[in-house]
């Protein structure tokens, strides 16, 4: 039951809203657990409270992504006419937790992104990356797909491609300038056996696991707790000192390839420590 309405879904999914192979695998997930939970029954908003509360020892995080999928599920079905209702409408998700995302210090972050030897041509490649993730504030996979062609070292810019394939340009700061280019002048001592920009030590594109790595191994060599850094960490970093430096929301959003400016907005949140400088030098009675 459903099993060919919701290849018809994941199709439109992919074809006419572009998602990534990932998302749509994940929705293909959340689907077919939703189809088995109902199984031979009609779908029914009764049915899908049973189907919310048989997930009530997962994240909150979790449920509201399996109810997403089968509310944009149904709401497909109505709109091709083939169901007259959406049983999914008056079913509540849970709440979100709302909670800041983790970001190091501006110190840290100099001191991990300036953690790798740059005599060493693995070094130069891991500053190069660094610069790169923290610079552009970039996710993982769109460094790893970054081709010789999408840099323009000249103009400082890069093209990267996000999620559903879509593309910007971000900006090259000078020391993301500088260590690409020194990165560039050793990667053809590799062999390049790809257009990639970062490659490993065999001349092949670098993977996203391979990028955690280095994160890790940096954050270690900055006298950070490794565990806790990823190249995430780096990216939600980039947006929160931006915007604690005074940069405009929607000038983030568009480095950041966020589709609604709601996703940016967390990072308008100051943090504990930000909020108190600005309250010691800017109330009359805090001195």
């Amino acid at each position: 039951m459903l099993e060919r309405e919701i290849e018809e879904f994941l199709a439109a999914l992919a074809v006419e809203r572009g998602f990534s192979r990932a998302t749509v695998e994940a929705y293909r997930r959340d689907l077919n657990q939703y189809r088995h939970h109902l199984g031979e029954n009609e779908p029914t908003t009764a049915g899908i409270d049973d189907f919310v509360r048989a997930m009530d020892d997962l994240a909150p995080t979790s449920v509201a992504r399996k109810i997403a999928a089968v509310r944009g599920f149904h709401r497909f079905l109505v709109a091709e006419g083939l169901r007259p209702d959406d049983p999914s409408a008056l079913v509540d998700s849970p709440r979100r937790p709302d909670s800041i995302p983790k970001a190091l210090d501006t110190d840290a972050c100099m001191r991990l992104v300036e953690a790798p030897d740059v005599s060493t041509p693995g070094g130069a490649r891991d500053r190069a990356l660094l610069e790169f993730l923290y610079g552009t504030g970039a996710r993982a996979s769109e460094a790893v797909s970054l081709d010789l062609g999408d840099l323009d070292l000249e103009d400082g810019s890069a093209v990267v491609t996000g999620k559903g394939d879509k593309q910007r340009m971000v900006p090259l700061g000078r020391l993301a300038v500088e260590s690409l280019g020194r990165w560039l002048s050793v990667r053809l001592d590799l062999g390049p056996r790809d257009d990639a920009v970062f490659l490993n030590l065999r001349g092949r594109r670098l993977t996203r696991q391979t990028v955690f790595d280095v994160v890790r191994k940096a954050a270690l060599g900055a006298g950070l707790d490794g565990s806790e850094v990823s190249p995430h960490v780096l990216r939600h970093s980039a947006a929160t000192h931006m915007i604690e430096a005074g940069a405009d929301i929607r000038s983030v959003q568009e480095l950041l390839g966020h589709a609604n400016v709601t996703t940016t907005q967390v990072y308008t949140r100051v943090t504990p420590r930000h909020l108190r400088e600005i309250y010691l030098e800017a109330h009359p009675r805090s001195q």
